[in-house]
């Protein structure tokens, strides 16, 4: 009888042992799925470090400046420090991927919807490498009514890269007393440039 309450006693003893052993131990499958593989304080700061602020290609900078061209008759802001070419009677100013450009011509009736459609769009479409999407419609700027083309196109190769870039265009054709202005703003596609655009365009004023 004693050497059978004595036998109780060892086995008792030694099963909690195995259990205190398995709760404790530090290389069980609980402890590792608890743990996940390189966690460490380090990483947690590194998952919440605000990554760096980057603009896509072609966005101009919020705190972009702007300057007065004074053109025949009248005047457009444009952004300071763009470089500025003449090009095929045109004045053009660019900066890295985007481009104004300013047209002038003698125009006895004022474009309109469908004028644009019929003449200015055949002839971009030849022009323009990959011509797609025009859309024409009329638009109120400052200087007052004025006719919009937007439309897609490819840029000329990059000489340097050899790159081409798809573009995204917008076209007011601004007109008084037989004297017509063409301002052509362009950048990438996608670019968020709807604020700049809008302060060029809205600009733009007879003198």
């Amino acid at each position: 009888m004693a050497t059978r309450i004595r036998t109780s006693v060892i086995m008792g003893m030694a099963v909690a042992a195995a259990v205190t052993a398995g709760c404790s131990g530090t290389g069980s499958p609980a402890a590792e799925r608890s743990a996940p593989a390189g966690s460490s304080s380090s990483g947690v700061a590194q998952d919440k470090a605000v990554p760096t602020e980057s603009n896509p290609p072609g966005d101009i900078p919020d705190n972009q400046a702007y300057v007065a061209f004074h053109g025949s008759g009248f005047t457009v802001k444009v952004p300071e420090g763009w470089a500025r070419t003449q090009r095929a009677g045109a004045t053009v100013f660019t900066d890295k991927l985007n481009t104004v450009r300013i047209e002038t011509a003698a125009a006895s009736a004022a474009p309109t919807v469908g004028s644009v459609t019929n003449t200015v769009v055949p002839r971009l479409r030849s022009q323009v490498p990959k011509f797609a999407a025009p859309r024409v419609s009329e638009v109120t700027r400052h200087a007052g009514r004025v006719v919009l083309l937007t439309y897609r196109g490819d840029s000329s190769k990059d000489p340097v890269t050899g790159k081409v870039v798809r573009d995204a265009f917008e076209r007011y054709a601004f007109q008084r007393s037989g004297h017509e202005v063409d301002l052509t703003l362009s950048g990438p596609a996608g670019a968020d440039n709807v604020d700049p655009w809008r302060t060029i365009s809205d600009s733009f004023a007879w003198r």
